[in-house]
């Protein structure tokens, strides 16, 4: 937070602001981790020491714009999102099971929480990574503030041992979070995951 806040021109109150909203949310990113950890049957302490990134949006949406995208369809290439979106302006729409896209509805005092691509990883699977994206339906500025759990800091992304069995077998190769990051970055990637690469046994096209 504070390599954050020392890229904006900001007063010490609006810095004080800032850095308690991130402790707060940090706080909330690992109560969540460690109820998940608990109902899975593994080891909340493997969450410990995994960084968060914070990042402000602000959406400039014009007439022309309206009926376009914000942000192209993607999932989150992190374990935990925590969004703190706009009150007042909708646009973010979730893809469902049947592959269409829904609104989510702006709902004040409320946070939007999902997983990402780490997550499923991790998960061996069990956890979704949701697909979403920002459609422009007004002209208005649209702000939001997200937040970001990425991984462990040190070592690979792997399905604990309690989440794998013969039932459960491994289902991705274990990559460390930098690495995956660089892949998303790749054109071939830019606006889906890359999971399936990660597969130890790729899905035949």
């Amino acid at each position: 937070m504070q390599n954050f806040c020392s890229q904006l021109d900001v007063s010490d109150h609006q810095r004080k602001v800032l850095e308690s909203y991130a402790l707060l949310v940090n706080d909330l990113a690992m109560e969540i981790l460690e109820k998940l950890a608990k109902l899975m049957g593994v080891n909340g302490g493997l969450f410990e020491g995994w960084p968060m990134m914070f990042r402000m949006n602000r959406y400039h949406f014009s007439l022309e714009t309206v009926g376009s995208l914000g942000v192209q369809m993607h999932s989150d290439s992190v374990f935990l999102t925590i969004l703190q979106d706009d009150e007042n302006v909708g646009g973010l729409e979730v893809m469902n099971k049947s592959g269409e896209f829904v609104p989510v509805d702006p709902l004040p005092g409320t946070l939007v929480v999902n997983f990402g691509d780490i997550a499923t990883a991790w998960s061996n699977g069990r956890l979704c990574n949701v697909k979403h994206r920002v459609k422009c339906n007004e002209a208005t500025i649209r702000f939001s503030i997200a937040s970001f759990l990425l991984g462990p800091r040190d070592g690979p992304v792997e399905a604990p041992p309690e989440l794998v069995d013969d039932q459960h077998p491994r289902l991705y190769v274990p990559f460390t979070w930098e690495d995956y990051r660089k892949l998303r970055f790749t054109d071939k990637f830019k606006t889906s995951d890359s999971l399936p690469d990660m597969l130890i046994n790729p899905k035949s096209e």
